[in-house]
């Protein structure tokens, strides 16, 4: 398993190695202790989701009030996906950056995204399956939303017209949300990791 960083802080791109023979496949997607090693401290895991989607729906950006946040461990077991991480923390050296990985059945990759960082993705194919640990429960009232067409994003979705829920098409812009007070900041951000470094 390899643990790449990407250009944002607190978001890593994680690389099964894949053992195939005539049954099948075996890899490992997650290790506690390797991903503990290269982010500084353990994920907690304290809920797990799986989505499915039709082509060319975009789910997100969606991101959690930090502290405490939501981290998220994401790979994709059916299909394939874009994935993107989306930097809402205001006063971070890359906010309003993003970075896009792709996700899918074949190279089985994963992507991990620390607490304050936005989180979506767009489904390339039908029947998309979509599996994500999370370090926190869903809390209705600690969980927002960022337009994931706002141009100040600037994502290259790969879908003509893609297909929004009621909520993600009613979110607010990046500038809107920030000058409503609802992104994280960079040091709260710095703040609650230092609390999870393991001494």
């Amino acid at each position: 398993m390899k643990i790449n960083p990407l250009s944002i802080e607190g978001a890593w791109e994680i690389v099964p190695v894949q053992h195939g023979d005539p049954r099948g496949a075996f890899m490992e997607w997650y290790r506690f202790d390797r991903l503990t090693e290269a982010v500084g401290h353990p994920l907690r895991l304290a809920q797990a989701n799986l989505s499915t989607s039709t082509r060319g729906v975009v789910r997100g950006i969606h991101f959690a009030q930090v502290p405490p946040g939501q981290a998220k461990y994401v790979t994709c077991v059916r299909g394939a996906i874009l994935d993107v991480v989306v930097d809402l923390r205001v006063g971070s050296p890359t906010f309003g950056r993003h970075e896009v990985v792709r996700l899918d059945d074949v190279d089985r990759k994963a992507v991990y995204l620390a607490e304050g960082l936005g989180h979506g993705f767009c489904a390339l194919e039908d029947e998309v399956t979509v599996s994500y640990l999370c370090s926190e429960v869903y809390h209705p009232a600690r969980e927002f939303a960022v337009h994931p067409l706002d141009p100040e994003l600037a994502i290259g979705w790969p879908q003509g017209v893609p297909l929004l829920s009621t909520r993600d098409a009613a979110a607010p812009s990046l500038a809107e949300a920030r000058a409503a007070g609802l992104l994280p900041t960079y040091r709260d951000y710095q703040d609650f990791v230092a609390g999870l470094k393991i001494v």
